[in-house]
């Protein structure tokens, strides 16, 4: 079985755990499907690249999620999320997947 990239899973998480919370208007269950997928990829991140790339990439995580809130009221909630979405992707990718 091929494995995901921690890009993908990251990326996902975030958009997963924002669609989640709209749709069915229950913000702890998107919540829980944006911790899943941050523990998914946290431990990608510390087998591929090492407990600091982890620790900066999962903080990149967090930082992409509370960032999206203040950016949605700029540029809208989705935009804001696929933005996010899309830098920790490209951080995860450029620290973690590369190598791989």
């Amino acid at each position: 079985m091929a494995k995901v990239p921690s890009a993908v899973v990251a990326a996902s998480g975030l958009v997963g755990g924002y669609g989640v919370a709209r749709w069915t208007k229950k913000r702890q269950l998107g919540g829980a499907v944006l911790a899943v997928a941050g523990a998914a990829a946290a431990q990608q991140w510390r087998a591929r690249a090492g407990g600091r790339a982890a620790g900066a990439l999962t903080a990149a995580y967090v930082a992409g999620f509370a960032g999206s809130h203040p950016l949605a009221k700029k540029v809208g909630a989705w935009p804001a999320v696929f933005g996010v979405a899309g830098a920790v992707a490209l951080a995860s990718w450029a620290v973690a997947d590369r190598r791989a």
